[in-house]
């Protein structure tokens, strides 16, 4: 897990805004690596579908837990999570196929590659992103289920730790 101590002590040096970006970064990434599903208020509905997300820099991840999931921990990686949970059938999750692009402002794309990760009856996507401090991206995510595609559209804002 996480150690919090440290955590807090790299918290004091940045600014408000980015002290509650790490804190719930966090937190939310201590819910996926504790094979809990995702529930951040950060996700879109698609009829019956809420597909969450989260973009972060890799080096939030714990090394042993970047090695068990071969994730490259670094300064300018960046890490997608993706869930996709049916909202009528007790949040379950939904197996999808995932593709899609992440773009900077200048025009730079780069295409996402998406891995499935299985944690009992949670299921997680993971697609790795390189980035540059303060970068900010768009990505565009098709989520292909069995019955529907549907488009997920967010922008972020790397900083490098």
């Amino acid at each position: 897990m996480f150690n919090s101590i440290a955590l807090s002590k790299k918290m004091k040096t940045k600014g408000s805004m980015c002290k509650a970006f790490v804190f719930n970064t966090l937190l939310l990434t201590t819910l996926l690596f504790t094979s809990l599903q995702v529930t951040a208020d950060q996700f879109k509905q698609f009829a019956n579908l809420e597909v969450h997300y989260i973009a972060l820099p890799s080096t939030f991840i714990e090394p042993s837990i970047a090695t068990q999931y071969n994730i490259k921990r670094s300064k300018n990686n960046g890490l997608l999570n993706i869930s996709i949970l049916n909202s009528k059938q007790n949040k379950q999750s939904v197996e999808a196929i995932l593709t899609g692009t992440g773009k900077n402002l200048i025009g730079q794309t780069h295409q996402l590659e998406f891995r499935q990760i299985k944690e009992g009856k949670a299921i997680y996507y993971l697609a790795e992103y390189p980035f540059i401090n303060e970068e900010i991206v768009n990505f565009e995510i098709n989520v292909k289920t069995e019955k529907k595609s549907n488009t997920l559209k967010f922008q972020h804002k790397f900083y490098v730790d």
